[in-house]
């Protein structure tokens, strides 16, 4: 009977033993996760789930009787820790192994951490990346206490939210020029600058952080200006790496990120990855993508692959933010644009990224109706100029027929 071993139990490694089910595979399946609860969903953690709005089951991507019922068999408080390709062999930490016929890498990514020479590893500096994380510093955020936020991406500002509303006094410090900067266009920072100071969150553009200050807890940080502040604790949000340690073990090939084709096969034809873990060609270009759809998609299509199915990855980008009242939802990939124009909406606005005459993406605060228009635009490969984009009297459904 074959087996397929898939190692990491997050969404993409989830959804690719879920799959593998539907689509008529009936051997052996072997779900390894390094976490003691099943399956669950991460972007809830710096949003719902921190600020005491979701409880832990309701994490849950499945419920725990899932895998048994179809018959998986989920393998928790486990980790792996390499791979012997040759020998089709997973080895495990408790010096057991498991040999597989198929092996999927779906290990997903680790936060990058400050270190331990600034002040990285005192007590009090906190990452969010998985539920220990948030757990762990759920306590923290009391009203009237002081953070500093590291980091002026999604997470961070996701995490400034939640401090805000909590009561907390929250500094956000970006050591680029501006906030979202790797990720976004400036009339988005500007978007969601204006958000965080109207809710009172002191963000400080173009200054990064010098060194945590404190003994054994963080007591405050300096800063690239000089200036010196008092904090109770800090949140580390300055982005992910992925997680290709086990398949550095296997041999096969890593160029950030586990390279695969568009079946989710990696250089090994018997090993798939799916996820944050693994790039991927995008019109021309080989990226990863850090998404929930990603993640699904594609492991989905390695499980279908797996099971014997001739079906190709196709990626449609999508990813979305909760911060305060407004929720952000991005279509498409920004990459190589040379201009926005926005759509000002009754509640909302949207952002159209542009590379000539080509549209790209599109970033929509509480403006779900253009937010899916534009989605099915880019994805039918149509472009509206922008002049209708930006005329408040376009019919935007009618562009779709367009």
């Amino acid at each position: 009977m074959p087996h397929v071993v898939v190692v990491g139990a997050g969404q993409a490694g989830s959804s690719l033993v879920a799959k593998l089910r539907s689509s008529g595979f009936d051997g052996q399946i072997t779900l390894i996760g390094a976490e003691d609860v099943p399956p669950y969903q991460r972007p809830p953690l710096s949003k719902a789930y921190l600020l005491g709005d979701m409880a832990e089951e309701r994490l849950y991507l499945r419920p725990a009787a899932f895998y048994a019922d179809n018959d998986i068999d989920l393998r928790l408080d486990t980790r792996a820790v390499g791979v012997d390709a040759a020998t089709k062999t997973v080895a495990l930490a408790d010096g057991s192994s498991l040999t597989y016929d198929k092996l999927a890498l779906t290990t997903g990514s680790h936060p990058r951490t400050l270190p331990t020479t600034i002040g990285g590893m005192l007590d009090g500096v906190f990452s969010v990346r998985d539920l220990k994380d948030a757990d762990a510093m759920a306590p923290a955020f009391t009203a009237g206490k002081k953070v500093l936020i590291i980091g002026g991406g999604y997470i961070g500002l996701e995490a400034a939210a939640v401090a805000s509303k909590l009561g907390l006094h929250v500094t956000l410090v970006e050591m680029g020029e501006r906030i979202l900067q790797r990720v976004a266009a400036p009339q988005t920072s500007d978007f969601f600058r204006d958000l965080h100071t109207s809710h009172g969150v002191d963000i400080r553009e173009g200054v990064g952080l010098d060194r945590l200050l404190g003994t054994d807890h963080v007591t405050g940080a300096r800063l690239t200006d000089g200036s010196e502040l008092d904090i109770n604790f800090a949140v580390v949000g300055v982005g992910i790496m992925p997680a290709t340690a086990l398949a550095e073990s296997a041999g096969v090939t890593v160029d950030n990120g586990i390279l695969t084709n568009a079946h989710a096969q990696t250089s090994n034809a018997d090993i798939y990855a799916a996820g944050d873990c693994a790039t991927l060609e995008f019109n021309g270009q080989t990226i990863r993508l850090e998404s929930v759809g990603n993640a699904i998609d594609q492991a989905e299509v390695a499980a279908q692959h797996i099971a014997g199915h001739e079906v190709a990855y196709t990626p449609r980008p999508w990813f979305w933010s909760d911060q305060y009242d407004c929720k952000l939802q991005i279509a498409g990939l920004n990459i190589g644009y040379d201009d926005v124009h926005v759509r000002m909406g009754d509640d909302g606005q949207s952002h159209w990224y542009y590379a000539g005459d080509t549209l790209l993406a599109v970033d929509a605060m509480n403006d779900p109706r253009n937010y899916m228009i534009g989605k099915r635009l880019i994805e039918a490969g149509k472009s509206p100029t922008p002049a209708q984009i930006t005329d408040p009297n376009t019919d935007m459904k009618a562009l779709l027929k367009a």
